[in-house]
């Protein structure tokens, strides 16, 4: 776990999951950074931590004997083309109910990454009984299109991602933001498919028009250190605030004028559903699969657009920052509200379990 998307769904789900009929265990790698192991334990769940898949001998030897020690009757896999290796194992194992989730896709242009994924997306129907996907687009991208998955969304809470008035004064209060400032949000670790570098072009463009525009970025990553040096080496050091992993997305986006979103590729990010959620303005390259356009607020851009047009796209999204999330958006958002995804997905693991001949869930 490493404090993204998949894993900020994984834990919506389980917290608002009936855990009297379904609970949780966790199985995470050895290197992983950010385990919410004391809420887990709270909630029943148990955090059991194997080899990182970089060492693929300890880690098939201890998934085997973890699931043969353990017995769960479902293994519920998200890490995408990478689930070949659990399932392999849990296949291996016995475990009557195993799920491939496809969170994401590929980008072309990381050629030694996306020849690895192909090369896995050949085996991706090979150990699932069952297949989830957050959206269609990411669930063809890993099964193909001639095989049955389920859509589940990234569903979150959306009471708490309400716009706030009070939230967005106390934030920018506390990050030294001017109410009146001009406020560019993203989120997302520091990796090449989030695509800082271009973020980082755009925004220094953006500050030719206006040069009290601030961004704030949430998250960490190993490109952290080269997008600090890049900012420093464009003199723009005052005007960005590099936030870390933060616990208060919801007041982010309440203080932000505009969301950029300008990846390489994604399956179906949770950002943007918060974001759209907050009724916050969106604006996502095209790289992003179009089922994230849930409400008027969002906005696509070609990613070969240049930076110019990028930056004028972004201001102009993010002069009107509204208070209320029109009916029509309320509709489109609702179908993500973890109050009704939470059951679903729990008479779903008991009608999987109960096919395989395991009953729970009575």
């Amino acid at each position: 776990m490493l404090g993204g998307g998949v894993e900020a769904v994984v834990m919506n789900y389980y917290r608002n999951i009936d855990r009297s009929r379904v609970q949780f265990d966790f199985l995470v790698d050895a290197d992983s950074t950010r385990v919410p192991r004391d809420e887990i334990e709270s909630l029943g769940g148990r955090v059991f931590v194997v080899p990182p898949y970089q060492k693929p001998l300890s880690y098939q030897r201890e998934l085997v004997k973890l699931f043969a020690e353990q017995r769960w009757p479902i293994v519920h896999s998200h890490i995408n083309t990478l689930s070949v290796f659990p399932l392999r194992a849990a296949q291996r194992a016995g475990v009557p109910v195993r799920i491939a989730h496809s969170h994401s896709t590929s980008n072309p242009n990381e050629r030694a990454k996306t020849f690895l994924k192909d090369i896995l997306r050949t085996q991706a129907n090979r150990y699932p009984t069952t297949r989830f996907a957050c959206g269609q687009y990411a669930g063809e991208w890993l099964f193909g299109k001639d095989q049955s998955f389920t859509v589940m969304p990234n569903a979150i809470d959306l009471q708490r991602y309400k716009f706030s008035y009070a939230k967005r004064l106390d934030l920018r209060e506390k990050l030294g933001i001017d109410a009146g400032t001009f406020v560019v949000l993203h989120m997302g670790r520091f990796v090449e498919q989030k695509n800082h570098k271009f973020l980082i072009d755009v925004f220094s463009k953006l500050l030719e028009g206006n040069p009290t525009a601030v961004l704030l970025l949430a998250g960490e990553g190993p490109l952290r250190p080269a997008t600090e040096q890049m900012v420093d080496a464009l003199g723009i050091a005052d005007n960005v605030l590099f936030l870390g992993q933060r616990s208060d997305a919801d007041a982010l986006y309440c203080a932000a004028d505009v969301f950029c979103l300008p990846s390489l590729y994604e399956g179906l990010p949770v950002v943007a559903v918060e974001a759209q959620a907050s009724g916050l303005p969106i604006i996502m390259s095209d790289q992003v699969t179009h089922e994230a356009l849930i409400t008027s607020r969002a906005k696509m851009i070609p990613l070969d657009t240049n930076t110019d047009a990028w930056a004028d796209e972004v201001s102009e999204e993010g002069t009107v920052r509204v208070a209320e999330v029109s009916p029509d958006d309320s509709a489109a958002i609702s179908r993500y509200d973890i109050q009704n995804a939470a059951p679903l997905l729990e008479e779903k693991y008991i009608e999987l379990a109960n096919k395989a001949g395991v009953k729970f869930g009575q």
